[in-house]
């Protein structure tokens, strides 16, 4: 999944080779963090669990915020950022009456929100402010990852109604430059709809904990 950012004046880079940035028609760029693990993920932990998507998301809101201390780490292929290309997944907290169907769907969850927000973190840390998050793509179509996405970012969610956004973002570069004008004309939004929730730092925290311990497993 990629965490595209409004546009800025100058390329950013990360010296761990976290951010990309790509030059639009305006001059500007667009920084772009990207994670490996996000809608395979839940797909794959909700084949386990033998349920419909409609029944993960009931599962997962179910649950209490941090899966009651289940947490999964979901670098089913590696990982992007934070750059793990030899990482795999881990399920860590497993105790006895903590490892239900509910339990899980909410640590795989709340573990692809969290490795997203790895990627934000990227990006706050080339002074870039985060004021909001906007969902689109597969992964907003889970009510429960658009329902406790808030709750791990730490700030609005905005769900927009479904698009091929990168298809109509080009086109509309495109139709300016064919257009041969200066500025690029003001484009219409489509509806979009706002998500907010109190932030629970206790899921970040229990995630980056888990995270570094694997770090640190792979160090050289």
């Amino acid at each position: 999944m990629r965490l595209y950012f409004f546009l800025v004046a100058a390329a950013l880079a990360s010296s761990a080779a976290l951010i990309l940035g790509f030059a639009d028609a305006t001059g500007r760029f667009l920084p772009l963090a990207c994670t490996l693990n996000a809608t395979q993920v839940l797909d794959s932990v909700r084949s386990l669990l033998g349920v419909s998507w409609g029944e993960f998301d009931d599962l997962a809101l179910s649950a209490p915020a941090g899966a009651g201390g289940l947490v999964l780490l979901p670098y089913f292929a590696g990982e992007r950022t934070p750059d793990l290309p030899t990482a795999t997944g881990r399920l860590v907290g497993l105790r006895v009456g903590v490892l239900t169907s509910a339990t899980l769907a909410r640590a795989a969850v709340e573990g692809v929100l969290c490795g997203l927000a790895d990627g934000l973190d990227a990006i706050k840390d080339q002074s870039v402010p985060v004021e909001r998050v906007m969902l689109v793509g597969g992964g907003a179509r889970s009510r429960a990852m658009h329902g406790l996405a808030p709750t791990v970012f730490g700030v609005p969610v905005d769900l927009p109604e479904p698009a091929e956004y990168v298809a109509l973002g080009a086109a509309r570069q495109a139709a300016w430059v064919l257009s041969g004008a200066d500025e690029p004309p003001t484009w219409g939004s489509r509806p979009s709809r706002r998500i907010e929730a109190p932030e629970v730092p206790e899921v970040r925290a229990a995630y980056g904990a888990a995270r570094d311990d694997l770090i640190a497993t792979l160090a050289p």
